[in-house]
């Protein structure tokens, strides 16, 4: 008999050992995968099968959940996690991440390998086929194939994680969201329109996505689409517009972005979903704070650059064919600037606050250099930002930001760096909404210091890297730009010292160091 020399009084070694139900889901999620494996080996084609395959994947997971979380009171349930090879950056963590990167490269660049033919499919893109002509008519695409393996993770992983967050009404309600947005919105109503408008391509993407993330809604093709698209189309380009300047910033106001990273986007319910397990691998450090502010702000800049450089071009091209024409166009990219400026310059005490003078001089330069780009464009018939050609630039960011950064790395690298890297470092409508959000949104966490016990869960489990801990022992609100609104920080408290609250902004003043006096933590003068 091997004995356990280890001191700690908690089994590190045995915190989740298999039961039955356990050991009878794995096994169903094993055979589902054999069964995969020979679709993408072309050895069984049957319709049936992927019925089979669907089934049992979604039965193992549930009866794996379900023996996980057996005989468990209502709680924080994070057990073991530092100790685990898949969720510490162990050995199993590594082929997770280097088997997650290698299928994000084959689907973007290499899809022949999955089965994909025009002339019709084989392996893994065949056997998703039946699925395919019963929800659009046609044959599968790699797309398509990601598309209901991305639903799937989020859905079984989101039962999961209700499970685990059953304590909270808030996680429940917020997972079941991105649950229903990603099948609906992402996934059964853009297969079902493309079905019933074929020729029209723009029916087909992601209907909740809106400009910066949908980079393709003000390219041309889809805006000449959706022009003689009839009342859907007009619909569509209507509510696009309306989404990014009206819809967004008013939801923003009341309930800061986590309405749209926590409730309804699919990047971010698939970070909450099936990247639970590793949202405490996010790096806390103040490195990797300011390299967040600097990168994802510079890609906000270059994405709106190249936005009005094919605007531009547009209008310039095409003079007499849309309702606006180079010169209004101009003039509204103009007025729009100046108003964001005046904007930056009323509440640069709230913007700045937190920036040293280097990081002040950095932010100025991002936006002296977006604002040099754009009198280029307005000055040149568009297709140049500072001799670089506008195409290029779009082609460019398609593949390292769109592609790249948002897929290889935003989820291939989740064992390694946490399930928010695209959100965090990369993500341009995360960007946006957080400004909103910092400037003049009602959403805050509060905290009541006094009852801080300084454990430390709640940094450790903020997948956004924030370091709650630091707010709650000072007693200040957070009020961060950065923040997704997950609320996990405050499920993961054990003295219920952060809240999720919607109200005037009140940030708390210091006059003096924290003590503890008499039983309690006080604010001295």
């Amino acid at each position: 008999m091997e004995m356990d020399m280890s001191l700690s009084l908690a089994n590190h070694a045995e915190s989740n050992p298999l039961n039955n139900r356990m050991k009878m889901g794995a096994a169903l999620v094993a055979i589902s995968f054999l069964v995969l494996l020979l679709g993408l080996f072309n050895q069984f084609y049957n319709p049936i099968l992927l019925g089979i395959f669907i089934i049992m994947i979604s039965a193992g997971s549930l009866f794996y959940t379900n023996g996980l979380y057996a005989n468990t009171v209502d709680g924080i349930k994070n057990n073991g996690v530092m100790f685990q090879s898949l969720t510490n950056r162990g050995l199993w963590a590594w082929i997770l991440g280097i088997v997650l990167t290698g299928f994000y490269i084959i689907l973007y660049w290499y899809p022949q390998y999955l089965g994909l033919n025009k002339n019709g499919n084989t392996g893994l893109v065949r056997f998703f086929d039946p699925l395919s002509y019963l929800l659009n008519g046609k044959q599968a695409s790699q797309w398509f194939v990601y598309g209901t393996f991305y639903t799937l993770a989020i859905l079984l992983m989101g039962i999961k994680f209700i499970r685990k967050n059953r304590h909270s009404k808030y996680q429940v309600f917020r997972t079941v969201s991105v649950m229903f947005f990603q099948t609906a919105f992402a996934f059964l109503i853009p297969e079902f329109l493309e079905s019933l408008s074929a020729d029209k391509a723009y029916f087909s993407k992601d209907v909740k996505n809106m400009w910066p993330l949908n980079i393709y809604f003000t390219d041309q093709w889809n805006i000449d689409g959706m022009l003689k698209g009839g009342n859907l189309g007009a619909f569509m380009l209507v509510m696009g517009i309306g989404m990014i300047f009206i819809i967004s910033p008013i939801l923003t106001y009341f309930y800061g972005k986590r309405w749209y990273c926590s409730w309804v986007c699919g990047c971010g319910g698939l970070a909450e979903t099936a990247g639970d397990p590793f949202r405490q691998l996010s790096d806390k450090s103040l490195k990797a704070w300011k390299v967040e502010r600097w990168l994802i702000h510079t890609i906000l800049a270059l994405v709106t650059v190249i936005t009005v450089a094919v605007l531009y071009t547009m209008f310039y091209d095409n003079p007499s064919s849309y309702w606006l024409n180079k010169k209004s166009f101009s003039i509204l990219v103009i007025v729009f600037f100046a108003i964001i400026t005046s904007i930056v310059l009323l509440k640069r005490k709230t913007i700045f606050k937190d920036f040293d003078k280097k990081a002040f001089i950095i932010a100025l330069s991002v936006m002296g250099f977006t604002v040099l780009c754009l009198i280029n464009i307005l000055m040149s018939n568009g297709r140049n930002v500072l001799f670089l050609d506008a195409g290029i630039l779009r082609q460019g960011y398609g593949f390292f930001i769109a592609s790249v950064f948002s897929g290889v790395i935003g989820v291939g690298f989740y064992p390694i760096m946490g399930s928010r890297v695209w959100c965090r470092f990369g993500c341009p409508m995360a960007a946006i909404l957080g400004l909103q959000q910092k400037l003049f949104s009602r959403f805050r966490i509060t905290t009541n210091g006094s009852q801080c016990i300084s454990c430390g869960n709640c940094s450790t489990y903020c997948e956004m890297g924030i370091d709650v801990r630091s707010y709650a022992q000072k007693g200040q609100d957070i009020v961060r730009s950065s923040c997704v609104g997950c609320g996990v920080c405050s499920s993961v408290c054990p003295r219920g010292v952060l809240k999720l609250e919607n109200g005037p902004i009140k940030t708390k003043k210091l006059q003096g160091p924290i003590q503890y006096v008499n039983g309690a933590f006080e604010v001295t003068e």
